[in-house]
């Protein structure tokens, strides 16, 4: 495997733009609601929120969060062994249909292991944001990385 980063790759500070971006459709919202069990009427009944204060359907909430983690996969977490914990995940603003989500991730720590010593902490933030150029999600996680020096040489390609 020769995607993905490990612990000694990230640095501090560093800023990571995810791209491209995704394009949220009517479909991927109500197909994501439904998959989800979320019924909830903000996301599936244009009728009622026709009569609330948008005047049209809100995109679901953990569809924008789970975009938003699917997009920093590849620069963030793609050789992780895990991820430990999700935290201060906050909605700042609306999502619509038709609205194209980007996300962008800046290490704000990372710790070496206490107990294992091929492995380290990286602590993230991650922000999504539309077109307009708003943050419309924020979050933050740690996930538990390798360290190269332990790691190279495993192949994990089958039939090798």
């Amino acid at each position: 495997m020769s995607q993905g980063r490990y612990y000694e790759d990230f640095e501090v500070g560093e800023v990571y733009r995810h791209w491209p971006g995704r394009t949220i459709t009517e479909f991927d919202d109500t197909m994501f609601s439904l998959m989800t069990m979320n019924q909830n009427p903000l996301h599936i009944d244009e009728h009622y929120c026709s009569q609330l204060q948008h005047g049209k359907r809100l995109v679901n909430g953990t569809f924008v969060f789970s975009l938003a983690v699917g997009m920093s996969v590849a620069d963030m977490s793609l050789r992780s062994i895990a991820t430990l914990v999700y935290e201060d995940i906050q909605h700042t603003g609306p999502v619509w249909h038709g609205d194209t989500i980007y996300a962008e991730s800046t290490v704000l720590d990372k710790q070496e292991s206490k107990s294992k010593p091929d492995r380290g902490i990286v602590y993230i933030a991650t922000r999504a944001i539309n077109q307009k150029g708003e943050t419309v999600l924020t979050y933050r996680r740690k996930i538990l990385t390798p360290k190269r020096v332990f790691d190279e040489g495993r192949n994990f390609w089958p039939g090798k």
